[in-house]
């Protein structure tokens, strides 16, 4: 089969499935191509009659599928449709998916998909990826990989539920944001359906409610921890690294520590990289430093205060010290001076008496700042040009705090980045009243326009589809060894200079969902190159046109 000018054999199993033809094919979901089969193809693949007559273009079958999307009313219904058009026909769901993309992403991602995953085992009608159980199938992963029906992948998304979104451990119920995030991945980017996998590692599960539930689909174990996680996680990702070397291994919404100790042990020795970490750190680095251009701040003066401390938010703070340092050409003790960061106990000092976690250490102020635990305060002290929430516990950001923010910075940036929707720090249109029109203002869910002064102000997002995709679908199509700090450093400028001058203008700081596949092939492109300067990419000869390059290989559903 063909995938932009590239040959890939089918497996044996599929290609005795295809040529067998008969109803297993029409229960083939990579196969199947639902109406669409001619009366020729149905004689011949002997699956006359086991269609309705009409023979339908996959235009018009789309339509259908959008006819009773529309019909429903819950999101969750309309979840609930697509994964078992997925299940079905792979072809037409993601024709579905990328001609329907502004409207379908709020479905098949964040904020549905949190909903999707608390009701994941009661919803369960396909396994839609694979699932290796710590307790069970140790030392068998690699064998293991065997059994999926594509002899060829490029890129797994891998969770053990452990901190999905932001709603905790969810065990295999996590399994949904692994099936999410690679249709992302595939209508983002275009990566070819077939090379996408889906895995959860099924590492146990702390949640009484999952423990209790008779549709939970995990093993009602204690989760793992510490070095025994690890080396479940270690022998799933050499058993691709055997398999698929070229494959790009991206981490999801593991516990905090785990996930910084997974990346740390790993991302040297196989192509991967962690999205909490390192794309919401790019994605929003990307709006920081657009922020930065409207509100007219030179780098080396702004200052940041980020309400959270998990890896999401250490990824970002981590990626800002960095442009501060080669952009704002502040050492890196200055660097870090310019940002502060908040948990649950406060403001983060070395002073305030408690043992910090290895990723919060770098963070932890030196310089006699005193302690503090009112976020008010933090904010009043640090006079910030840039809020961040990546909390995850909700509604956070008062009245009294954005007034503050708007006292000392004109426009400031406020971005309540925690998902889904209802973990959000601050909604929309308080933001935006609070500071009577003046914050630049992005979520990592989307919110509705908000009515303010007789102007309608649309919301910008943060979400991190602007990123991941592209970083993705960049270093597997140069053959990347590792995905590299100055390659995230990339993505994230690429994205900034996708936003025209006159958007910039308007407060916008972030493109439209509408143009995903465009931004996707300019951040692919980008990283490519980063990666070819670098040296970490393999491949035989250096494209003429990196641009090109990238855009020749994304798939088209139909166009196989």
């Amino acid at each position: 089969m063909a995938n932009g000018n590239r040959e890939f054999q089918r497996t044996k199993s599929m290609q005795l499935c295809e040529d067998e033809g008969s109803a297993p094919l029409i229960w083939n979901p990579v196969l199947n191509k639902g109406t669409s089969w001619t009366r020729t193809e149905r004689v011949t693949k002997k699956i006359i009659g086991l269609l309705p007559p009409a023979v339908e273009t996959l235009d018009l079958q789309a339509a259908r599928v959008m006819h009773q999307l529309r019909e429903q009313e819950k999101p969750i219904n309309k979840y609930r449709i697509l994964n078992e058009l997925a299940a079905s026909n792979q072809t037409l769901f993601y024709k579905v998916l990328m001609d329907n993309l502004v409207e379908l992403l709020p479905i098949v991602y964040t904020p549905t998909v949190g909903e999707g995953c608390m009701k994941y085992g009661r919803l369960y009608r396909s396994p839609l990826g694979m699932y290796f159980s710590a307790f069970e199938d140790r030392g068998h992963f690699r064998e293991m990989l065997d059994n999926w029906p594509s002899d060829h992948v490029e890129i797994i998304v891998v969770t053990d539920g452990g901190r999905i979104l932001g709603l905790g451990d969810l065990g295999t119920n996590g399994m949904g944001i692994s099936v999410g995030k690679v249709s992302l991945y595939v209508a983002g980017a275009g990566f070819n359906s077939d090379y996408a996998m889906p895995v959860c590692l099924d590492c146990g599960t702390n949640r009484k409610e999952m423990l209790d539930d008779p549709f939970y689909l995990g093993a009602k174990r204690e989760r793992l921890q510490g070095k025994e996680h690890l080396e479940v996680v270690r022998e799933f990702c050499m058993a691709v690294k055997d398999k698929w070397p070229n494959c790009l291994v991206q981490f999801e919404d593991f516990q905090t520590d785990k996930a910084f100790a997974i990346l740390d042990d790993l991302r040297d020795e196989l192509l991967c990289f962690n999205d909490d970490i390192q794309g919401t750190g790019a994605v929003v680095l990307s709006g920081f430093i657009n922020g930065m251009k409207v509100q007219k701040t030179e780098l080396k003066d702004a200052r940041v205060v980020f309400f959270g401390a998990g890896s999401s938010a250490c990824g970002v703070a981590g990626m800002i010290a960095t442009l501060l340092q080669v952009e704002g050409k502040l050492t890196k003790e200055e660097a870090y001076k310019a940002i502060y960061l908040v948990d649950s106990k406060g403001l983060i000092t070395n002073t305030r008496g408690d043992t910090l976690a290895d990723h919060k250490v770098p963070f932890a102020r030196t310089d006699g700042t005193p302690d503090m635990k009112s976020l008010e305060d933090i904010v009043n002290f640090a006079k910030p040009h840039a809020l961040f929430g990546l909390s995850g516990s909700g509604p956070a950001f008062t009245e009294n705090i954005i007034k503050a923010l708007c006292d000392h910075c004109e426009r400031p940036l406020v971005f309540p980045l925690s998902n889904p929707t209802s973990k959000a720090e601050i909604t929309a249109e308080n933001a935006i009243h609070w500071s009577k029109g003046q914050c630049i203002f992005a979520a990592g869910s989307p919110f509705p326009p908000v009515e303010y002064n007789g102007r309608t102000i649309v919301p910008g997002q943060a979400n991190n589809v602007f990123i991941f995709p592209g970083v993705g679908f960049g270093a597997v199509q140069v053959k990347a060894k590792s995905v590299t700090d100055e390659m995230l450093v990339t993505s994230a400028k690429a994205l900034a200079s996708t936003v025209p001058k006159e958007d910039l203008d308007q407060g916008r700081i972030y493109p439209e969902i509408k143009d995903l596949r465009r931004i996707c092939a300019k951040v692919a492109a980008e990283v490519g190159a980063t990666a070819i300067r670098q040296g970490v990419a393999q491949l035989e000869k250096k494209p003429l046109s990196m641009g090109a390059h990238m855009v020749t290989r994304m798939w088209t559903p139909g166009n196989e």
